[in-house]
Parts: C-alpha cells; sequence; structure tokens
C-alpha cells in the first residue's frame, strides 16, 4: 500500500480537511490513511504555498505533477528549508549577475549540512515546475515587455443604435516580476497597437530594454528567422521610448509563453467577470479592467510569499528606464510640390504651409501628426509648422519669403495712410479718399503703392501738389496723379483720359518698375 500512488480525490479531501482545521489524527483515520502520508501531503501543500481554491481548480493530471516527489517521501525539515529559499533565490537570479552557483553557496553557507551543489540544482528545477507547470525562465529585471492580444474579443454596446461591437483585448507583461497591464481597445490597426504599447510603459512608469511582440501585421511587416521587418510605425515609437523590438520567432510558441499564460489568467480573473456584462464605451469597460487587474496584480503568486506587484515595486521599477516627458505621436507622410506662392499643400487637410522661397516647385515630403507638420526636402527638414485642422487656410512663416514678397504680404490699410501722413497731410487724405472708395480696401492697395512711390521720383513738394490738384478734382486713383505729374493739368483732359483701375489677381506678379521703386 505504501507504494500505491494515492488517489487524486483522497489528496483533494486531505488538503480539504486540513483547510477545515481539522488534525492530521482526524483526517488519517477519517480517510483511512497512514499519518505520515497525511503529513506528506499537508507539507508539500503548505511548501508549494497553495491555496484551497487552486487545488480545486486543477485537474487530476496537473495536480499529480505538483505532488509527485514520490509517494513514501517525507519532506524532511532539509528539504522544507530548501524550498523556502527557493523564492528569495528565484527574486535574486533575475538581477544582473546572479547565477545559481552564487546563490548555492550563499544557502551552504547558512546551512553548512545543506545539499551539495548537483542536488540543489535539481531540487530548484523541480520546484520551478512544480509552480509553474508551464514554463520556467529567468528574466532579468527590466529586460523585456511580452505584448499580445487576447483571442477572444469584448465587447461595447451603442446606445443611439444598439449596435454591438467586438473590441480587442491587449496584454503587456514583465518578465520578471509579472507584473500585468491589459486594456481594451477598437482594433488590431498599427494606430491602437502603438497607443495600447505607449499605455502600457506609461503604466509601468519605464521603459524595458525591449518590447516582445507577437508577428501581427502592426508589429512585423515580414516575419523572418533572421532579420524580420518591423513596421515603420512601432519602430518609430521604440525610437522615442530608446528601447528596441524583439519579434517572437514566427511558430515558437515558447518565445511568448509568459504573456500566453497571463492571457490565460486574465481569462479567469477578468475575462469572465466581463463577458456577459453591458458596457457602452471602451472608457467604462476599461475602468471595470483595471479595478479586476489591481486585484490580479496584488495575488500572491503560487508558491510564492509575495505578489506581482510587491515583486515589480521592490525588484524590477527601478530597472525600467526613465520614460520620455513627451507622448509619441505618429507620424504619417505626403509627398507634394512647392507651388509659386511659397506654400506647399498638405492633401490630408487642404490647407497649406509655407517654405522658404529657394525650394520653388521643388518636390518635398511632409511629415505630420496630431500637432505638427514638418516639411523635408532630400532628407533634411527645411520647415516645422503647427498643423492647422482648418482647410484653405495658409500657414504663413514670413522669413520663408522673398523679400518682395514679404514686402507684399504685410500690406494694410494703415500702413499706407501712415505711409502717406509721413510725406504730408494731403497724401495721407488722398490716399484714405483711395481706400475708402473702393468696395475692399484690399483693391486700392497696388493704387496706393504706385503713388506713394511716385516721391522717389518727383520729389516730396511736386507729389504732395499732385494729391492736393487731384483732392480739388475729387477724382480717386493711380491714373489722375500720374496724369497731373504729366502736366495734364486741365480737368477735361484728366477726366477723358481716365480709366476705371483694374487689379491684378491676389497671387499674380507684379509688373511695372514704379511698384517696387
Amino acid at each position: 500500500m505504501a507504494n500505491n500512488k494515492l488517489d487524486m480525490n483522497k489528496i483533494r479531501k486531505v488538503i480539504k480537511l486540513h483547510c477545515n482545521g481539522k488534525s492530521k489524527l482526524f483526517i488519517s483515520k477519517y480517510l483511512s490513511l497512514s499519518r505520515n502520508t497525511v503529513k506528506k501531503y499537508i507539507s508539500l501543500f503548505e511548501v508549494l504555498g497553495l491555496s484551497l481554491e487552486t487545488v480545486n481548480k486543477k485537474t487530476d493530471t496537473e495536480l499529480d505533477e505538483l505532488f509527485s516527489p514520490g509517494p513514501a517521501e517525507v519532506v524532511s525539515s532539509r528539504i522544507e528549508d530548501l524550498y523556502a529559499y527557493f523564492p528569495q533565490m528565484e527574486r535574486e537570479l533575475k538581477k544582473t549577475g546572479i547565477t545559481i552557483q552564487i546563490m548555492w553557496e550563499r544557502y551552504i553557507a547558512l546551512n553548512p549540512d545543506g545539499l551539495r551543489i548537483t542536488q540543489f540544482r535539481n531540487r530548484y528545477r523541480d520546484w520551478g515546475n512544480k509552480v509553474n507547470p508551464v514554463m520556467h525562465m529567468n528574466h532579468k529585471a527590466g529586460d523585456k515587455m511580452y505584448v499580445d492580444y487576447a483571442g477572444k474579443t469584448l465587447s461595447i454596446l451603442d446606445k443611439s443604435t444598439s449596435e454591438i461591437r467586438e473590441v480587442q483585448f491587449f496584454v503587456a507583461i514583465l518578465g520578471a516580476s509579472q507584473y500585468t497591464y491589459a486594456e481594451a481597445s477598437m482594433s488590431q490597426q498599427k494606430e491602437d497597437f502603438v497607443a495600447s504599447v505607449e499605455n502600457a510603459m506609461r503604466f509601468f512608469e519605464g521603459t524595458p530594454a525591449a518590447i516582445v511582440p507577437d508577428n501581427l501585421k502592426s508589429a512585423v511587416i515580414r516575419t523572418s528567422r533572421f532579420e524580420p521587418t518591423i513596421n515603420e510605425t512601432l519602430a518609430d515609437l521604440a525610437e522615442h521610448y530608446e528601447t528596441t523590438i524583439l519579434p517572437a520567432r514566427a511558430y515558437r510558441p515558447r518565445d511568448k509563453s509568459l504573456v500566453e499564460g497571463a492571457v490565460k489568467i486574465l481569462y479567469r480573473r477578468i475575462y469572465a467577470n466581463l463577458k456577459d456584462t453591458k458596457h457602452f464605451s471602451i472608457d467604462d469597460l476599461n475602468q471595470e479592467i483595471w479595478t479586476l487587474l489591481d486585484a490580479h496584480n496584488n495575488k500572491k503568486l503560487t508558491g510564492r510569499p509575495y505578489s506581482r506587484f510587491e515583486l515589480f515595486i521592490e525588484d524590477e521599477r527601478h530597472e525600467l528606464q526613465p520614460l520620455p516627458l513627451e507622448r509619441f505621436e505618429i507620424k504619417y507622410q505626403s509627398l507634394a510640390t512647392v507651388m509659386q506662392n511659397g506654400h506647399v499643400q498638405l492633401s490630408q487637410d487642404k490647407n497649406y504651409y509655407s517654405v522658404p522661397y529657394q525650394y520653388l516647385k521643388k518636390k518635398v515630403k511632409l511629415l505630420y501628426t496630431n500637432s505638427t507638420v514638418e516639411i523635408y526636402f532630400k532628407y533634411n527638414r527645411i520647415a516645422t509648422h503647427i498643423r492647422n485642422p482648418k482647410p484653405y487656410v495658409y500657414s504663413t512663416n514670413p522669413e520663408h519669403l522673398a523679400s518682395t514678397h514679404q514686402f507684399v504680404s504685410q500690406w494694410n490699410a494703415l500702413r499706407f495712410i501712415d505711409w502717406a501722413n509721413s510725406i504730408d497731410p494731403a497724401v495721407g487724405e488722398y490716399i484714405m479718399q483711395i481706400i475708402e472708395s473702393r468696395n475692399h480696401p484690399e483693391q486700392a492697395y497696388k493704387s496706393c503703392l504706385g503713388i506713394l512711390s511716385f516721391e522717389k521720383k518727383v520729389g516730396t513738394e511736386r507729389l504732395v501738389n499732385a494729391c492736393k490738384r487731384a483732392l480739388d478734382f475729387k477724382i480717386y486713383n493711380f491714373k489722375t496723379i500720374q496724369n497731373i505729374l504729366d502736366n495734364s493739368l486741365d480737368k477735361i483732359s484728366i477726366e477723358q483720359e481716365m480709366e476705371q483701375e483694374q487689379d491684378l489677381p491676389e497671387h499674380s506678379n507684379i509688373r511695372g518698375k514704379n511698384y517696387y521703386n
């Protein structure tokens, strides 16, 4: 009988009676088992740090793996001390430079009659397989963050249309502490994926040395055994946060077994509690996810006297790199040709941004985010603007314009009136009358410029007399001043020769040297 393997149902009953406060003697008599057998399984149960709830959830096969040291083996105090040493040892091994050899030397210094190095290694391997039967790996603190999407989706209900929309369940986990982040996102597209990865790093309050995604298209454009092609947007995120992307190898599920294990656990602890509840927005859904996630991270790890959160705070948070002050913004690109007026069109918004006048008619590339527009010519950035979402708006930097265009861009009614008054009040009065005689002030600017430029040609005195004479005639245009200065003095000839001034289109070049003297 002593060599026969005990039925798993009896093991469950032993543990249940023990958790209900029954003595070993009572359990032995009640289940017709030897006291040593009862003591053995209770000792294993306590050493592994299990709970009654955990035991009840495990299958017979999983329970057999946990309680498999051998039916006749009694856990000695030396082995109990060794198993009690392993949780702290596991934490120390996550630190750079710490090896099993070093941890054994520390152990043997505390326990001179302890196990030798070979048995020590074997016991640690067996202990690791029991407390984590799927896979046991040593992850260095701050080294990797694993990210993935759960296979099953959640849903939100649109109140206005009563339409049910499926949303994705994103999971990120730090390798050393197993500290976990989860959220719902609208899709697995690159915009949502990159935002979720960034949210995870903000949640962890630091940047890992590497991010390990699965081979979804939002992360990896083309898989390769040696050099996979990373999605450009994800690569930009990695550059912004000064980390790197290490995609899991295709068809190698153990490369990302940690995050897949986290997904399975979150299915039980989060997904199961949300799948039958109604949520009317993704924000409301995420608030419930984060409440359940907090409980998950604060729950003690199987076989260990600490939680994921405690392990993260004590061992891993300080190993993460600091976060940049600004959040990452996805960059989009567009190609365009610089127009004759020194601006380039961002077709996405149908608005215009200036570039230095030297690049007229050149082909340029626009890189834009939600807040900025950068313009590049042959890999050199030649202009930066704040993005304006309003269509058909010109964003102009005066320094980008040629000298003549800068001058034209500063035209306004007050400037011309002040300029004219600085010559003589009569000239100022005449310029003001010209501006007021037009339906729109802009229609008079070229006439004003032409009249004021006569000062350099004929002198101040002649221009002032011409303006006074024209005020007497009450005829307000450029042609009148020109005729007076040409000595066509009688009112009749002026009226016959005067023609209605036709202004040029707004963006046309201004011809005639008088305009720019």
